[in-house]
């Protein structure tokens, strides 16, 4: 089974000059401090940062194909109800190890994903119109059971679940992924025999794809769940070597850290070079941004500190955004997420003699469309390098559940080293539970009400 690979020539020095590239001997320079990030996130695998054994927890990979052997054929259609950790991975999963056009046509006797992560009105309106209750699975996910936009769509589908189908019957079409013990999620499971599954302790929602999260979902479709725990797995291992050239999620979160903090470049872009690929940027925009993105150090000073995560898609966004990065300020560096073998070659046919007198389309006959997209891929590396850009490759030879597995594996744990060297929690979000606290409060929500009294008052004084 091939590895991904990480390779940072392109951020160095040697490529594109010392004002914005790294020497060898500067990251060498922190192998000591490397290693006491790496125990200190080690350490802490059996206590609050459980996600670093979920590749195998193998009691809840076989309930997870348990259950979608007992329900394979029953639903055409699976539908997830969550929100930022609780359905990015979701999505990830799907368009990398799916078909783009699995929900136009998929396999026989797999049912399509719809991961509705989002509170819109229209979407959810829209979703009501056309959904068959008779056909659809509904995943309820949320750790705490308290996140409002997904109970509010619960309700929703819910009832619409009972009017067609009763009380009784709209049981078997609602399974629940929250917390074993607490939050009003857990309590309906138990008032209502819903099927549920577990978040663990010390799995937070950005870090709860490779639990059953993303893995009973990705199950009910037909993506290798085991594979991808596999792949995990493998990185986990290679991820536990100290030395900094040998570990790979390291690396990458020292180099993110010293362009930022010594190279003057706070924004982060990831670009794929692969449609597979382009919500797994997505994914993991939240994972930096949510982890790193924080107010205070870890000792409760103010330091604001944080990259800023960009996303873009080759070759897509090389005629909306590489005109900027290539010529703009000297503020971001780059990750390609580059692909060697693909499912498809796609060949451009001869050029038709009436045309062969035009080069600009002559020179494309009898080529593959897999040829032109890695020119072009090899064409935005060449003149990042050459515009004097730091880039780094992150190459899967090919994209499997394997290789999928070992990215996951290797940017969670990269963001968890992250936290060490930023010097800030990469496991709490106070930002979003402020917005959260103020949504409760203008919804009306009970406890909340001191907060709705602070925030009319405000509004008031504004007008």
């Amino acid at each position: 089974m091939s590895q991904i690979q990480f390779d940072l020539s392109n951020v160095l020095a040697d490529a594109i000059g010392s004002d914005h590239g790294l020497t060898m001997e500067e990251l060498l320079a922190d192998q000591a401090r490397c290693s006491a990030a790496l125990a200190e996130i080690q350490a802490r695998r059996d206590k609050d940062l459980r996600w670093l054994d979920l590749p195998y927890a193998q009691d809840v990979l076989d309930s997870i194909l348990d259950y979608a052997s007992s329900v394979n054929g029953r639903f055409k259609n699976i539908v997830v109800l969550g929100i930022g950790g609780s359905a990015l991975g979701n999505t990830a999963l799907q368009s990398a190890l799916g078909s783009p056009f699995h929900n136009v046509e998929p396999p026989p006797g797999v049912a399509r994903l719809f991961v509705l992560d989002n509170i819109d009105p229209d979407l959810v309106g829209e979703f009501l119109d056309h959904f068959d209750p008779d056909h659809t699975l509904f995943n309820v996910i949320s750790k705490s059971g308290g996140t409002a936009e997904t109970m509010s769509q619960f309700l929703i589908f819910r009832a619409r679940l009972v009017q067609h189908l009763g009380e009784e019957g709209h049981r078997d079409h609602i399974v629940v992924t929250t917390d074993k013990e607490n939050g009003v999620l857990r309590e309906i499971v138990e008032r209502e025999g819903y099927e549920s599954f577990i978040v663990p302790d010390g799995v937070g929602g950005r870090f709860s794809v490779l639990s059953p999260v993303g893995l009973l979902s990705s199950a009910l479709v037909g993506i290798d769940v085991k594979g991808l725990l596999k792949g995990a797995a493998d990185m986990d291992k290679r991820c536990q070597n100290e030395a900094l050239m040998e570990n790979p999620a390291l690396l990458y979160a020292l180099v993110q850290h010293k362009l930022h903090e010594e190279k003057g470049m706070p924004i982060a872009v990831t670009f794929p070079y692969s449609h597979r690929l382009a919500n797994m940027a997505a994914w993991y925009a939240q994972l930096l941004g949510e982890s790193i993105g924080k107010r205070l150090s870890k000792s409760g000073e103010e330091v604001f500190r944080g990259p800023t995560p960009v996303s873009a898609v080759g070759v897509t966004d090389q005629h909306s955004q590489v005109q900027l990065y290539v010529e703009g300020p000297f503020d971001k560096w780059f990750t390609l997420m580059t692909v060697g073998t693909g499912d498809h070659e796609v060949k451009i046919p001869q050029t038709p003699a009436s045309f062969r007198d035009l080069e600009g389309v002559d020179y494309l006959g009898e080529r593959s469309l897999r040829e032109l997209f890695q020119a072009e891929r090899d064409g935005t590396r060449i003149a990042l390098t050459d515009a004097k850009r730091p880039n780094a490759s992150i190459h899967f030879e090919t994209i499997t559940a394997h290789t999928v597995g070992q990215y996951i594996y290797m940017m969670e744990l990269a963001v968890a080293l992250m936290g060490e060297f930023y010097d800030v929690d990469a496991f709490d979000q106070p930002g979003v539970e402020a917005g959260k606290v103020a949504a409760y409060a203008l919804m009306g929500r009970a406890g909340f009400e001191a907060e709705r009294e602070r925030i009319e008052s405000a509004s008031c004084a504004t007008k």
